[in-house]
């Protein structure tokens, strides 16, 4: 069976994953108090509704409580993010995915029960932020405070080298996961494994040890 989506707030990032999670053939209520934004997703989304999801009876009569996952992508205003996520939690909706505006934002949603807090705008930034420092920086993903996920694309510094003669793990304290070559993907390379220019590899380590890496070896300049 699909999974049943909503989507409340249709801004920019509400907008984008309502066409995202239709084009991955899922079915997806699209909810809004604006009627242009309704209209504009009409024929973009399975249902498309103008409500307003602050009322708890509006969201019990759309059986909100029935869909496998609903995101709050509502824009400026945190009072009716906050309202709107307290109501899914009180009609027991079983995943709740909210976009935060800021830290204090954040706090309250984990503390009435959201499932997962994103900062698309805030995780954005991180990337952006990384891919200016190095240009072999193509994507950074935040695990934790801590901890991350980065693509590194392999430059002349590594070129040729073995996963052994770099020693990523003993010098740095990072793991390479796996090394995408073109089309093809080597999930958990072994030490032996030549490192081609142009390879892209998937990093997991702590901040700051990814940071040293990434100057280290990944840093190539133009």
């Amino acid at each position: 069976m699909k999974k049943q989506f909503a989507v409340i707030g249709l801004g920019r990032f509400g907008g984008s994953i309502c066409q995202s999670l239709v084009k991955q053939g899922m079915e997806v209520l699209a909810i809004d108090i604006s009627e242009d934004k309704i209209n504009k997703y009409a024929n973009i989304a399975t249902h498309a509704v103008i409500a307003d999801s602050t009322d708890e009876d509006t969201l019990k009569s759309l059986g909100i409580r029935n869909f496998d996952h609903v995101i709050v992508a509502i824009g400026d205003n945190i009072q009716s993010s906050i309202l709107t996520t307290l109501m899914l939690v009180e009609q027991g909706v079983r995943h709740i995915t909210v976009k935060a505006q800021n830290d204090y934002h954040e706090k309250v949603l984990n503390k009435i029960g959201a499932h997962k807090v994103v900062h698309p705008e805030r995780d954005m930034g991180v990337r952006i932020a990384h891919n200016i420092v190095s240009k072999n920086v193509l994507d950074y993903l935040e695990l934790s405070d801590e901890y991350s996920i980065v693509e590194l694309m392999a430059g002349e510094t590594v070129n040729g080298k073995s996963l052994i003669d770099l020693n990523i793990r003993a010098k740095f304290g990072c793991n390479i996961m796996a090394i995408k070559r073109k089309e093809e993907i080597n999930v958990s390379p072994t030490a032996d494994e030549l490192i081609i220019q142009g390879d892209i590899l998937i990093v997991i380590g702590a901040d700051n040890d990814l940071n040293r890496l990434e100057q280290d070896l990944f840093n190539d300049e133009d």
